[in-house]
């Protein structure tokens, strides 16, 4: 029986943030399972970056870049640390993360609580002098301070202080828990603010891509300018989805009245679909990289066929623990063969081109079925 199996119960019957704060502690102590088989069939090439495995792991999960290494030994193809902010700053009062095991889902209203910039870009630095490259790809989410007066400065500070040592940067833009981060995904902010970070990019001097992560909550008009804008900028690509602020039916009674994201299980439908609307606007321009309720190979396939390149987990470790890592992995190489596929590339979109072929009533694309 496996460490975390033995540590479950107890992990789920403490305080979500304290069950979280114990786990990074083990990883610290080098408590992490290894699994490092890599295949041909699942590596992916995106940016110029080599990933071994097209599964990442969120944001929100090391917060202060404090664990990447044991991170990359439990087998993630890519790590994205983070949502790191200019300043440290202790986020919203506690409790503020609550879960809904019978659905396996989480909603928190953390608010970017983090070591701030400057501690964060430490770690990072100790880690690239300690592992260089090899332990995979890393990404680091930025994202603003809770009483910032100048959103795009914020966002270019982080920019120049991690352009060096990450080898992707993730803008969120869509978290709900720190008042006002949501609207610059309206059309009029977005446009400055991609404008900003692609001008503080290029000041590096160090091109790494610039992700976009997108809400879950936007309707088709937001979307479809959300699309036009990123291409028009040029990001490298789009992260969808963050935590949703709907609160569907099955969602556990007390937590209906809670402030907050919703993840998990009951998140994934809804960021399925909004990978799908996405895939459909870029039309292969950009690539996606999906996430939202992923607990098993099955659910990251169904990203992958709605059109993510790379998908990535964050509550589904809550409830399934590392075990979920290599459950995936070899999961997803069972499909792949089953469905006909000798790479999974070939499986991007697929779900979207069976749609346009059925809509126009010609036959289904060999292998889409």
């Amino acid at each position: 029986m496996s460490i975390y199996a033995l540590a479950r119960p107890l992990l789920l019957s403490m305080d979500a943030e304290a069950a979280h704060g114990l786990t990074l502690r083990a990883l610290k102590m080098g408590l992490a399972p290894c699994h490092k088989a890599e295949t041909p069939l699942l590596a992916v090439n995106l940016w110029g970056r080599d990933f071994a495995n097209p599964l990442g792991l969120a944001a929100g999960f090391d917060k202060g870049a404090e664990v990447i290494g044991p991170l990359f030994d439990m087998g993630f193809g890519f790590v994205e640390t983070g949502t790191v902010t200019p300043l440290p700053q202790a986020g919203n009062p506690r409790p503020r993360v609550f879960r809904d095991a019978a659905n396996k889902s989480v909603l928190n209203r953390m608010g970017f609580p983090g070591c701030g910039l400057e501690a964060f870009t430490r770690n990072v630095k100790t880690y690239r002098a300690t592992a260089g490259r090899a332990g995979g790809v890393l990404g680091v989410n930025i994202g603003i301070n809770k009483d910032t007066r100048q959103p795009l400065d914020d966002y270019r500070r982080c920019i120049a202080a991690l352009a060096q040592d990450a080898d992707y940067i993730t803008v969120n833009v869509s978290s709900p828990n720190t008042a006002g981060l949501r609207d610059l995904q309206a059309r009029e902010e977005l446009d400055k603010l991609l404008a900003a970070v692609m001008d503080a990019r290029e000041k590096t001097g160090h091109k790494k891509p610039l992700l976009l992560k997108v809400a879950p909550d936007l309707d088709e008009a937001q979307c479809a300018a959300i699309a036009e804008l990123a291409l028009h900028h040029g990001i490298d690509g789009l992260i969808v989805s963050n935590t949703t602020v709907t609160r569907p039916a099955q969602l556990k009674p007390s937590l209906k009245r809670e402030k907050g994201g919703l993840s998990g299980q009951l998140l994934k439908p809804l960021a399925t679909a909004k990978i799908a609307a996405f895939y459909k606007l870029l039309a292969g321009r950009l690539p996606i990289v999906g996430v939202g309720g992923i607990a098993t190979a099955e659910d990251a396939y169904e990203k992958i066929r709605a059109g993510a390149s790379l998908v990535q987990v964050y509550s589904g470790l809550v409830f399934e623990g590392p075990k979920l890592v290599p459950n995936v992995l070899t999961g997803l190489e069972a499909l792949l063969k089953r469905d006909g596929y000798t790479h999974i590339s070939h499986a991007v979109g697929v779900d979207a081109q069976v749609a346009a072929f059925r809509r126009t009533g010609a036959e289904t694309p060999d292998n889409a079925a």
